[in-house]
């Protein structure tokens, strides 16, 4: 058998795949969307050759296509530089609402394949948290997959963030499929507490009847659980 700790590492590398291959395809998908634009761009130039005169209100249209991309695929390398620098330092202290805010994002793509849309709720105020952050954008990719699959017939999972003294708590809500032990069995919700989760030194419990996945951390990962 395996070492937790060699399984804890597949993990880990999956997970950065799984992420890097995400943003790789929305690349593609900018570049895909300007190429096509720029064969638009040159059939204009010949019809201008051939003395047909250009529209220029198309052409306007077209170049704000172009510079909508161009913004589009800039997001899309800095999320992609956020995500990277979050191996820099094993522990360190970090904005949870802005974390919170980039795993949404990088899950778009995998939410929009199911029909699922993530609504997030973050205080106004940042929250801060003491952790390892890979580890923890790993576990909040795990729990984002598990409630794509254990929405209701909205197609919808709200993300309330709460900030207490000690410690933070992250629900994920309307998730009427927890009922539905034959989509989501208790084997599979218990399989996100697993080695990252302890590494984390976080808890998480799940509420069938309200439809509800619980995440409480630590603010700080370096203190000491206390009873």
């Amino acid at each position: 058998m395996k070492a937790e700790s060699d399984i804890m590492s597949e993990s880990l590398l999956q997970f950065f795949g799984n992420v890097t291959a995400s943003i790789s395809h929305e690349i593609n998908n900018v570049l895909a969307i300007i190429n096509e634009n720029a064969g638009l761009l040159e059939d204009f130039i010949l019809m201008e050759d051939k003395g047909i005169p250009i529209n220029r209100e198309r052409l306007k249209t077209l170049a704000g296509k172009i510079t909508t991309q161009i913004k589009r695929a800039d997001n899309v390398v800095r999320n992609m530089n956020k995500f990277a620098h979050s191996v820099d330092e094993s522990i360190k202290r970090i904005d949870l609402c802005d974390l919170l805010k980039l795993m949404v994002t990088i899950s778009n793509r995998s939410a929009s394949m199911r029909g699922v849309s993530i609504e997030l709720n973050t205080p106004e105020n940042p929250v801060f948290i003491t952790t390892n952050e890979f580890f923890l954008e790993n576990y909040l990719w795990s729990c984002l997959d598990f409630t794509m699959d254990a929405v209701d017939e909205n197609k919808s999972v709200v993300i309330n963030t709460e900030d207490s003294e000690n410690c933070v708590i992250i629900r994920f809500s309307r998730l009427k499929g927890l009922k539905d032990t034959s989509k989501t069995t208790v084997s599979q919700v218990t399989r996100l507490q697993d080695g990252l989760l302890g590494a984390l030194k976080g808890r998480l419990t799940t509420d069938t009847e309200s439809g509800e996945i619980i995440l409480i951390l630590l603010k700080d990962i370096n203190r000491p659980i206390t009873q």
